[in-house]
């Protein structure tokens, strides 16, 4: 579990998270909701220690994250994709897995063909530099690269960003899949919130660094205030 209490974060004057708290259950999908600039990218970023809050603890299990390095975080288990994928275009698919499992313990080989059955696509280009992938099949790698590290947690921000619906849903159906199998406490930030609600098991809606509502995610998405003030969705 990932457990975060009063969490706040500046950037000089300006306030981005303002005492954030909630939990991320083992095993469950938490979709973290809001408009740009709501503070959802700083909430992922702080957990893995790439950022550092002005107050507040995030744990992991008994293990106080804050003050820890990114890399230390990584290795307790903690996967970050960031927004925007990441993935190195002048190296091949396996060039960019293999520096995924850098610093874990996990068997390399076995490591990467787990990630070829997972990601097919992935296993039929692993030779291929990742510029000529598409924006889906860059997302897949920059998934299948956090995941070879068999991490406990997985970040993951805007994986459906700019991506075509149906790949979109494709990838949604990947991310439930991959909770299920592998118990991963899975916190997805996302501003489609008609996919990320359809898959994750709780929400926690944030607005200018604050969170307005959390709860389970089907609750959240009935919400017809929130979903027209806080998420963007159009009400019927």
């Amino acid at each position: 579990m990932i457990r975060v209490e009063n969490l706040s974060v500046n950037y000089g004057a300006v306030r981005a998270l303002r005492e954030v708290s909630f939990e991320a259950p083992l095993g469950q999908i938490t979709a973290v909701l809001g408009a740009n600039g709501a503070g959802k990218t700083t909430l992922l970023r702080t957990i893995s220690g790439l950022v550092s809050p002005k107050s507040g603890q995030i744990h992991l299990g008994d293990v106080d994250l804050v003050g820890k390095a990114t890399e230390n975080i990584a290795r307790l288990g903690v996967g970050h994709v960031p927004e925007g994928r990441g993935v190195i275009e002048e190296l091949t698919v396996e060039d960019n897995l293999r520096l995924g499992a850098l610093a874990s313990k996990v068997n390399l080989s076995e490591g990467l063909e787990e990630q070829y059955v997972r990601f097919p696509v992935l296993g039929d280009r692993r030779k291929k530099y990742c510029a000529t992938l598409s924006g889906g099949e860059r997302q897949m790698l920059a998934m299948a690269r956090a995941l070879i590290a068999k991490p406990r947690v997985l970040l993951l921000d805007e994986p459906s960003l700019g991506l075509a619906p149906q790949v979109t849903s494709q990838l949604m159906k990947s991310i439930h899949q991959l909770c299920d199998s592998q118990s991963l406490t899975v916190i997805l930030v996302e501003q489609n919130a008609k996919s990320a609600l359809r898959i994750a098991h709780q929400a926690v809606v944030l607005h200018l660094g604050s969170v307005v509502a959390s709860g389970d995610a089907t609750t959240v998405g009935d919400d017809e205030d929130l979903r027209r003030y806080y998420l963007g969705v159009v009400v019927p």
